[in-house]
């Protein structure tokens, strides 16, 4: 069956629920055969894959989670630091038991991706990474500078808890800067909906940047991002990378590093995108995961 290839605001899926560490984890699951485990960044959610997901169902199961406190998932009060989002998505993968697993993933939900993988080599049949940098940046300066004063302030105590969790900032602002065409206000309520009206339901939100590693801090993350860019370096999985058309020198840094640093790896330019990658081109994406995908070793 072909595939509706306009951009849909809908979302066809059957909302699925699994019990994981005390909470309730929200997903879609479609499709059979070996699974494709889509994640999504900050502050995006499963809504994030539903014109994605038609292009991959006819070559195997399309499991697509909301991630801890975000999308339709439970908010229970935690740290929500790079552990918890790490663990649940790992308990909720080995819950499922997902096997010979390919990762797609956008924004920061690459490296709670990356993660899983580095520890779970045998698992994982190919990853695919979009919107992101997959760079270690050991200081401020190192950081992209458009957002860098944006960036130090989500993370400045107080100031960061005041601009994300009681303003709100993220939405829509940060997703709205995310995507190049115009969001629809249907798009708009599928990702704010869930944050609207408690302002302690932002605090995942606010979580992922403290924990993203800047000149240093915080260590332990540091420590575990140096760590898993190595490994996934180092290793011989099929990678595919996704980039936009769009000139940005971040991004070109970032690419000169996986060109330089990664083993088995495809690269491909989807056009003018944004950081949520499959808000602007989806239908490329699916394109060319499948054409990746296709070619990949049983």
């Amino acid at each position: 069956m072909a595939v509706d290839l306009t951009i849909s605001t809908d979302f066809p899926f059957k909302s699925r629920y699994l019990d994981v560490n005390g909470s309730k984890i929200h997903y879609v699951d479609e499709g059979e055969g070996d699974p494709f485990l889509l994640i999504h960044g900050n502050p995006t959610s499963v809504y994030l894959w539903r014109n994605i997901i038609p292009h991959l169902t006819p070559l195997g199961r399309c499991v697509a989670p909301d991630l801890i406190g975000m999308g339709k998932s439970d908010k229970p009060d935690i740290a929500y630091s790079f552990w918890d989002f790490t663990g649940y998505l790992e308990s909720f993968i080995k819950k499922l038991d997902l096997r010979n697993v390919t990762l797609v993933l956008n924004a920061w939900g690459t490296q709670v991706g990356l993660h899983y993988a580095t520890r779970h080599l045998e698992n994982v049949k190919g990853v695919s990474i979009m919107g992101t940098m997959l760079m270690m940046m050991p200081t401020w300066e190192d950081y992209p500078k458009p957002g860098r004063q944006q960036m130090r302030d989500w993370k400045t105590p107080g100031l960061g808890w005041d601009i994300i969790v009681n303003q709100n900032h993220f939405y829509p602002n940060v997703l709205r800067g995310g995507v190049l065409r115009q969001l629809s206000q249907q798009e708009l309520e599928h990702y704010g909906g869930p944050f609207k009206d408690d302002p302690l339901t932002r605090k995942a939100i606010w979580g992922w940047p403290q924990f993203l590693p800047i000149a240093g801090e915080p260590p332990d993350t540091t420590e575990a991002f140096d760590l898993f860019y190595e490994k996934f370096a180092e290793s011989s999985i099929p990678k595919l990378v996704l980039y936009s058309s769009i000139p940005n020198p971040t991004q070109d840094g970032w690419l000169a590093w996986c060109r330089s640093n990664l083993k088995n790896l495809k690269m491909v330019n989807v056009g003018a995108t944004r950081l949520f990658m499959p808000e602007d081109n989806p239908h490329g994406i699916g394109a060319e995961l499948v054409t990746w995908h296709q070619a990949l070793q049983p």
